[in-house]
Order: C-alpha cells, then sequence, then structure tokens
C-alpha cells in the first residue's frame, strides 16, 4: 500500500506543469530583432545566462518607440526599452516611466554622454553613403549637397524624422548648420529626395536596389559591405562641416515587476556578450566593454572632423518646430 501510494505521488509531481521561465520583455527597433541584426545573438546569450526568456518587441525605430511609450503609458508591457537615441531622452524622461540604471553612468565610450537613466550601448555618426559606381565624385559638405554641387545634384532617400531616428538627426544636422536658414536649406535640397521612408530598413533596402545613388545613413554602413559582401563599393561621403552624432541607449521602465532581471540585463548590454556582437551586426561603435579588437575595416571608415550634437533638452524644446519647419519646406 506504501508502495502503491508513493507511486501515485510520483505520477501527480510529475504532472505539475514546469514553472514557467521569468520573461524579460524588451522594446527596440526592428533591425536590432531582424536575422542579421544583433538581436537573435544577444537574445540567446542573455537567456542562457539568466535563465529567463527575452522577448523583443520590433517596432519600427526609435522616434516609433517613444510614440509608443506615449500612448501606453504606464500601462506598457516593456520591462527595458532599447533603441532610443540622445535626440530623445529628455522626452521620454517627461513621460516619468523610467528609473535609474543603477551603474556607473561614466562607464563606456560615447563621446559626451553621462546620465543615470539612459546608458549607451553603441554610437555612430550619420553620413550620406553613396554607391561609388554611378557617383564617382560624392558631394563634399552638406553645403554642397544641399546647393546640388559636385555630386549632390543627384537623388537622395532619407527617413522621416517623425518616425526615424537618422530621419531626426539629419533634422538636426542640417540645423546645426544652417541654423535660421534650414528651411531655406530644405527648400533647395527637397526637388532631388527620391522618397522619404519611414524608417531606415527601408530607405537602405531601396538604396541597394539601386533607385537612387545616395542614402541618409552612417559612417559605419560601409563596414557591413566590406565585410560581408568583400565589396568597397559602397562609401560614405566625408563633409566639411562634421558629421552628427547618435548615441544609443537603453532604459529600465520603473513600473516593471522585473526590475532586478532589468537591470541585470543593462549589465549584460555593457559587456563583452553583448558589446562583441554590436560592430558586426549592428554596424555602429561599441559603446560599453567589448572583449576583442574591431576589424581592420572600422580603420578605413570616414573619421569625421568634427562631432556635431544638440544637448537634449534643446531638442525636446525644438522638435516640434523644427519637423514643421521641414515639412513647410519639403511639401511645397
Amino acid at each position: 500500500m506504501t508502495r502503491l501510494l508513493w507511486a501515485l505521488t510520483a505520477v501527480w509531481m510529475l504532472s505539475w506543469p514546469a514553472q514557467a521561465a521569468e520573461v524579460l520583455t524588451i522594446y527596440t527597433y526592428e533591425s536590432f530583432v531582424s536575422d542579421w541584426g544583433p538581436g537573435p545573438r544577444i537574445k540567446a546569450s542573455f537567456e542562457q545566462e539568466c535563465g529567463c526568456t527575452v522577448n523583443f518587441v520590433g517596432i519600427q525605430d526609435g522616434v516609433a518607440i517613444l510614440n509608443r511609450l506615449k500612448l501606453e503609458g504606464a500601462a506598457t508591457k516593456a520591462d527595458v526599452v532599447l533603441g532610443l537615441d540622445n535626440n530623445l531622452v529628455a522626452e521620454a524622461k517627461e513621460l516619468k516611466l523610467f528609473a535609474p540604471h543603477g551603474l556607473d553612468p561614466a562607464n563606456h565610450s560615447a563621446p559626451d554622454w553621462k546620465d543615470d537613466v539612459f546608458m549607451p550601448y553603441d554610437y555612430g555618426h550619420f553620413a550620406f553613403v553613396y554607391d561609388s559606381t554611378s557617383l564617382k565624385t560624392p558631394p563634399k559638405s552638406l553645403a554642397e549637397l544641399v546647393e546640388g554641387g559636385g555630386g549632390g545634384g543627384e537623388k537622395i532617400i532619407i527617413q522621416d524624422p517623425r518616425t526615424s531616428t537618422p530621419g531626426l538627426g539629419l533634422l538636426l544636422w542640417m540645423k546645426s548648420v544652417f541654423g535660421d536658414k534650414a528651411e531655406e536649406a530644405w527648400r533647395k535640397l527637397s526637388p532631388r529626395i527620391l522618397t522619404v521612408t519611414p524608417g531606415w530598413s527601408e530607405a537602405y533596402g531601396l538604396f541597394t536596389k539601386g533607385e537612387a545613388p545616395m542614402v541618409l545613413s552612417y559612417t559605419t554602413s560601409p563596414a557591413y559591405h566590406m565585410i560581408e559582401e568583400k565589396t568597397e563599393r559602397y562609401q560614405a561621403a566625408a563633409f566639411a562641416e562634421g558629421h552628427y552624432v547618435q548615441i544609443e541607449v537603453a532604459g529600465i521602465i520603473g513600473t516593471s515587476s522585473r526590475a532586478q532581471l532589468a537591470r541585470q540585463f543593462i549589465e549584460f548590454m555593457m559587456g563583452p556578450k553583448f558589446q562583441d556582437v554590436i560592430a558586426t551586426t549592428n554596424w555602429m561603435w561599441p559603446a560599453g566593454r567589448p572583449s576583442k579588437a574591431l576589424p581592420a575595416e572600422f580603420d578605413r571608415l570616414v573619421k569625421p572632423s568634427r562631432s556635431l550634437m544638440f544637448d537634449p533638452e534643446t531638442v525636446a524644446r525644438n522638435r516640434k518646430a523644427w519637423t514643421e519647419e521641414w515639412l513647410n519646406a519639403t511639401s511645397q
């Protein structure tokens, strides 16, 4: 009878469902979680370390992530937000959703950045990437691009500043170079804009299909083609005025019930298992602690003569007005 009781107890215990792994929900942008992006490798690596399940939610781009957070408010399902940038953090803080990350805010290599809420994981400079087979003489400055001098008369593809962080980056790049004359500069440039896409992926895809010889991207984009495709066909144009810098950051949602796991992820993000894959999957400069040197191709990329950047508060105060300025100039 005792043996029968033990056997029945064992069967009953085996029938219990296994305890579900804790799920960490991370909002990020679509290219990050694509098959060729860093997301799949980072998910596998962190899940092995934490014993949890990472649920990446891909949203079109960084500006779209912020817009979604504004709609969801405190009801957001995100535990971590990865993919906002230096131009959006002031607006993000106004939502009162984020908690301090708890790490040393200076323990990174991103330029001119120190913040106790948002931690940088990579950075780069915006640039116009061109197809050297169809554009032999690229513009040498933003002014030359606007005026149509040199190779600046060719069609270009850009992204929408209302939905895309590169699109917003170009808006701020134009404003930092042309100031009060930015709207006039946009009017001059407008006839050569082939299309404005919602995000970076669509724009770059059209560019590589040959729809236009130039696209708004990053100085680091040619590294992808050199490393993965073994070609130097696509290059970034170096602009005399300098290039606008983007610092991509991650933050913890303060109302998350998985705050400890979220902080574990942010700490993991700054370490080698995350940082070692950033350069050759997200194609940006790592901001944390990689364990190995970058491929030699990164030494051959354009090095901006100057890094341009507005402080986040200035962007937050002016983004709406500067976007309306862009709309007025490009819709005529």
